[in-house]
């Protein structure tokens, strides 16, 4: 999968490997700023 992935990416070496660490920091900032402070005002802890 993650195979077919890269071959899908634009440009060369360089360029996937800043596009892959771009979209992965907007999912991490995406899961950190929005999805766990929903969920944590759901989930009842201690």
């Amino acid at each position: 999968m993650y195979r077919f992935l890269w071959r899908k990416l634009p440009g060369g070496t360089a360029l996937r490997l800043a596009v892959v660490l771009l979209l992965t920091g907007a999912a991490v900032a995406g899961l950190w700023y929005a999805v766990f402070p929903w969920l944590a005002s759901r989930v009842p802890l201690g």
